[in-house]
């Protein structure tokens, strides 16, 4: 079990530090006005905008394609010169890309403010991981699985405030949810920039050069099966609800319903799982752990079709059950082994590609997920469970292989510290 490694480990939950609580705070509040404007995005583009959906979704892909190119470049300026400083200017131009979405009238402007906004939410990532990782702490993923709480509130929180604005359906209700977001961004700048240490670069070896990653093949391998294990994520947000809506006579409320468990159980149950997931070899086990809650939770979307239409609503809440308890598990194995495999001083440069890899997976996960589940029907989700546990499968052997090529990494460069996955904490400047 994943808790085995950890039994001779004090089990209680330190409170988090100052760094840490700004970080959180600052998370929390871009994350509301995420969840503000995310919710109503699409709506607002075409109906008050009146930008044809297609359009819509190409500038949109246009814009999600190009800003992966800031990943990696942006974790190397964090690296270089210091997360803080990358991160609160990309949460500067965030502020200024989001506020810039009320002023445009065509597909062109759509698209480059699109794009800007893309790159800016690319590279506050990257640096983002970097400063998540300086402040780590003693029990670093604690900390993490602590603010990923706060951020699926936020999120959430984000999310029924914008139900009051869809519901108005008006320009100044929807330029509001905008211009709110935009301020989100600006609020979280200002939280860091007061309450955020400017922590110094950390000490790179000679061998260290901007394309350090490229060379890590067991990391590429994680993060290319972490990008992948995505999927997971637009299971219930996107294909959950096609399904429901086009194959089952479950009433309408079902996929309100489904929204709210999957929340809920992600802030309820965050903190107390992914605290326990702190080494890369737990997040192996966490990672072939979520494979398989998937692998039960697919199967039993694909029911909601074969039950009556009463029945139908108490399986789907089941189904989501099984999967966010996955999800849970999912995003705890990725904190310990993006953050732990990574070296202290190149954290800024690996988030960004882990980053990078996640995004392309989202990118690509309307299309899989719509062709290939929908177009097979119930063979497609089977398909659907199988291809999560087998990346999940993946993620011992991959867990293992990383610890292998650090402990000989460490043994050649003479360190001195011999527990792999933990960071340093770095005094701040």
């Amino acid at each position: 079990m994943i808790g085995n490694d950890v039994g001779h480990r004090k089990p209680e939950v330190p409170a988090p530090s100052g760094p840490q609580r700004a970080l959180i705070a600052a998370s929390f509040v871009s994350r509301v006005g995420n969840g503000l404007f995310n919710t109503a995005a699409v709506l607002y583009f075409t109906l008050v905008v009146h930008l044809p959906a297609a359009q819509v979704g190409a500038g949109l892909t246009i814009a999600g394609l190009t800003g992966l190119l800031a990943g990696i470049p942006a974790g190397n300026l964090a690296d270089r010169y210091g997360p803080r400083t990358v991160w609160l200017t990309s949460l500067a131009a965030q502020a200024v890309t989001m506020a810039a979405f009320v002023l445009i009238q065509s597909w062109v402007t759509f698209t480059v403010v699109a794009t800007l906004d893309r790159l800016a939410a690319t590279a506050s990532g990257a640096a983002g991981g970097a400063l998540i990782a300086r402040a780590g702490g003693e029990r670093p993923a604690a900390f993490r699985a602590r603010l990923r709480t706060f951020v699926n509130l936020g999120v959430v929180l984000g999310t029924v405030g914008a139900a009051f604005a869809v519901s108005a359906g008006t320009r100044p209700a929807y330029t509001a949810l905008i211009l709110a977001n935009a301020a989100s961004f600006a609020c979280a700048a200002l939280i860091g920039l007061t309450r955020v240490p400017d922590y110094r670069p950390l000490p790179r070896p000679e061998e260290h050069h901007r394309g350090t990653v490229l060379s890590d093949r067991p990391f590429l391998t994680f993060a290319a099966l972490y990008g992948a294990m995505g999927l997971q994520y637009q299971t219930v947000s996107l294909l959950l609800p096609i399904w429901l809506s086009a194959r089952t006579d479950a009433p309408r409320w079902t996929v309100a319903a489904v929204y709210a468990v999957n929340s809920g159980v992600c802030v309820l149950l965050q903190s107390r799982i992914g605290s326990r997931v702190e080494t890369p070899r737990q997040g192996g086990r966490a990672f072939r752990l979520a494979g398989l809650l998937f692998l039960v939770s697919c199967p039993l979307m694909a029911l909601t079709a074969d039950v009556p239409s009463w029945t139908a609503p108490a399986l789907a809440v089941l189904a989501v059950c099984v999967h966010s308890l996955g999800e849970v598990w999912e995003s705890s194995a990725g904190f310990a082994l993006g953050f732990g495999l990574a070296p202290d001083h190149a954290q800024g440069q690996y988030q960004g590609l882990f980053g990078v890899c996640f995004d392309a997976g989202q990118a690509l996960a309307p299309v899989i997920l719509t062709t290939a589940v929908l177009g097979l029907g119930h063979a497609g989700w089977l398909l659907l469970g199988a291809f999560f546990a087998a990346l999940g499968a993946a993620g011992p052997p991959v867990a293992a292989w990383a610890e292998r090529a650090r402990s000989a990494g460490r043994g050649r460069a003479g360190a001195t510290d011999g527990r792999p996955g933990e960071a340093a904490v770095p005094d701040p400047a």
